[in-house]
């Protein structure tokens, strides 16, 4: 019997952290100070949200033609998905860490990938 939860090719991981900032949290509470400081997040998001539909839109017929997406579309796409989530985990509260300005591909849970 397969397990949906873990077979899924998609995968979130977040871990709770054991104690959270209370200035951060204050900041977000009462002066929404978190989501101006991710206004520069958001409008490079929003750039490459349009991009990515763009990509994923041509990627159909890609797939249509040829039967598999290409590498730097997919890697891509699931880089723009991967800053959308870190930037939104932060806006919520979920980590402290402040989200990287970066498309790279968080490798199987162990954080963004970094180049060396």
């Amino acid at each position: 019997m397969t397990n949906p939860a873990t077979d899924f090719p998609v995968r979130v991981h977040c871990d709770r952290p054991e104690r959270s900032s209370r200035p951060l949290v204050l900041t977000g509470v009462l002066l929404f100070v978190k989501a101006l400081l991710l206004l520069p997040h958001f409008i490079v998001l929003w750039f490459l949200q349009i991009a990515g539909f763009v990509v994923a839109y041509v990627g159909y017929f890609v797939v249509l033609f040829t039967g598999k997406l290409p590498e730097r579309m997919f890697t891509f796409m699931a880089g723009v998905l991967q800053w959308y989530t870190r930037t939104s985990a932060w806006l919520f509260g979920l980590t402290d860490v402040y989200p990287p300005f970066s498309l790279a591909i968080d490798q199987a849970g162990t954080g963004p990938a970094r180049s060396t």
